[in-house]
């Protein structure tokens, strides 16, 4: 149960807020712990009714801000409990909102800050929570978090630019379907009673159009049934880990997306290894969670296996190399930082260079990918008005 409560803090300000407690006396508990004066505790069940269900995960945008919300409380000498207080208060995100108050309640019931945000890994992802424990042990928790803010916001960035460049074709897609269709119901119909008037047999393209204008009247419902079957199948197998694995199999060997998603996918494994080995963390360590982070199911597969080699004692470089994912300049840039003892500086540069990348790799693939659409629809649209025209010609020239 959500309460929220005001209260007068030891500094005589009246301070409000949301905690997260299993009844009045819990809240009223946690308030005289930290030195306040109570004055209001209620239940509030329109903040309850607003955070019930958790999705998938939270985007990469509301986690920048939360770090970088975080990093400047913390910097400023707030404690951890009233930080996770504020931002419970203020997260704009109202599934992010019922996480940190949760995640203040275990903090102030003696749970680690790291240990409570593990208990939601669909909110707080692995390479976050691995921060936050360097971050306690070595006690620069608000340089962490404030490290943590710049990598999400670069990985938003370049999510952001990913899904702008795909809104066009994909309208454009949807556009073409719907214009085809409608040709196909509304308009070739109206052409039907001409051809049947006529004794000419009607040409084989006619025909193909006609049964199937009719196929498509006749029996909307099957072809509507068959389109939902179709969008929740690839919704399930999307979510099944053989169908996940397939999916991504195939993104890296499409010869329109394979090349933006090797980048994508170089970009998230340097920035996060960099990310990581910059916060002291072993190699070992560091690059298990970026197994899990890089968002591809068969590059996941290839650097679990390339672990391994890293512990019977093969340089991460050659390990990185036989993936046979990456690009041949990361493997290089690795045996450089490697040689040179600046491996995560290294890495921030190549991923730096490699978010350019795939900036301009979208932009190549979408200048090329948006005239084929034209194209193809043009084609399609023009073999429709071609085939409703052609018995017109074939009745005029026995006139």
């Amino acid at each position: 149960m959500i309460f929220r409560y005001k209260a007068i803090n030891s500094s005589g300000q009246i301070i409000e807020g949301f905690h997260d407690g299993n009844n009045e006396e819990d809240v009223i508990e946690m308030l005289k712990d930290n030195e306040n004066t109570v004055l209001l505790v209620e239940r509030d069940i329109k903040a309850e009714s607003q955070t019930v269900l958790f999705p998938t995960k939270i985007k990469k945008k509301d986690l920048a801000v939360f770090c970088r919300q975080f990093y400047t409380m913390l910097d400023s000498g707030l404690e951890i409990v009233k930080c996770l207080d504020i931002l419970g208060i203020q997260s704009e995100n109202k599934t992010l909102r019922k996480t940190v108050l949760s995640v203040n309640k275990k903090v102030q019931k003696g749970f680690v800050l790291s240990e409570a945000m593990k208990k939601y890994p669909n909110i707080f992802p692995i390479v976050l929570t691995s921060m936050v424990t360097a971050g306690e042990v070595s006690g620069n928790l608000d340089t962490i978090m404030d490290r943590m803010a710049t990598h999400f916001e670069k990985e938003n960035k370049v999510e952001a630019k990913v899904k702008s460049a795909m809104v066009y074709p994909t309208v454009l897609a949807i556009v073409s379907c719907f214009v085809v269709v409608f040709m196909l119901i509304a308009i070739l119909p109206t052409f039907t009673g001409m051809f049947e008037g006529s004794d000419l047999p009607l040409p084989g393209p006619t025909m193909a159009l006609l049964n199937i204008s009719n196929s498509l009247q006749s029996h909307w419902y099957v072809y509507g049934t068959i389109l939902i079957l179709l969008i929740v199948g690839t919704k399930l197998l999307w979510h099944n880990k053989e169908g996940r694995y397939l999916f991504d199999f195939i993104k890296l060997r499409l010869p329109i997306i394979k090349t933006s998603t090797t980048k994508i996918i170089t970009s998230r494994f340097t920035r996060t290894l960099s990310t990581l080995m910059s916060a002291g963390i072993p190699l070992i360590q560091s690059m298990e969670v970026v197994a899990k982070v890089v968002d591809n199911a068969v590059v996941e597969e290839r650097l679990i296996l390339s672990i391994d080699n890293i512990r019977k004692g093969m340089p991460l470089s050659r390990a990185v190399k036989e993936v046979d994912i990456y690009p041949p300049m990361v493997d290089a840039m690795i045996k450089i930082g490697e040689e040179s003892g600046a491996l995560d500086e290294i890495l921030f540069k190549t991923a730096d260079f490699y978010d350019q990348e795939v900036e301009e790799t979208i932009i190549r693939a979408t200048s090329l990918l948006e005239p084929l659409m034209i194209v193809v629809m043009g084609l399609i649209i023009g073999f429709i008005v071609i085939a409703m025209y052609m018995p017109m010609f074939e009745i005029m020239s026995t006139v």
